[in-house]
């Protein structure tokens, strides 16, 4: 499998995230740990909106405008910490995916690839 020299490219929203601590003076609570708890928090509350709905009901979200904002905003809070919490570790996320995407290839080849 060859992988895209770019998968993500989340400078800009790295930037946003840093300049949004900063002007708060939030970096001091920005730690791994506090990061990894708050996403954790956001998970549970993007699994939230997926409980007890069918398969179905859960596909058809994007057919129910309330809904769906609920789930674009679950969805964002999950990438902004994650995306903060990789910032913080040090850890290239382009990188991390085109390493991961390239592992997963190996360990799970296609159909007739192997």
């Amino acid at each position: 499998m060859t992988v895209p020299a770019v998968l993500l490219d989340a400078r800009g929203l790295i930037a946003a995230q840093r300049q949004f601590a900063a002007e708060r003076d939030w970096q001091r609570f920005h730690t791994p740990r506090n990061l990894m708890l708050a996403l954790t928090g956001e998970v549970g509350e993007l699994a939230e909106l997926f409980q007890w709905r069918t398969d179905a009901e859960a596909a058809a979200m994007a057919e129910e405008p309330q809904a769906f904002e609920r789930l674009q905003e679950e969805i964002a809070d999950v990438m902004m910490y994650l995306v903060r919490l990789a910032d913080v570790c040090g850890v290239d996320l382009d990188h991390a995916l085109q390493d991961k995407l390239q592992k997963n290839a190996l360990k799970y080849p296609a159909p007739g690839r192997e």
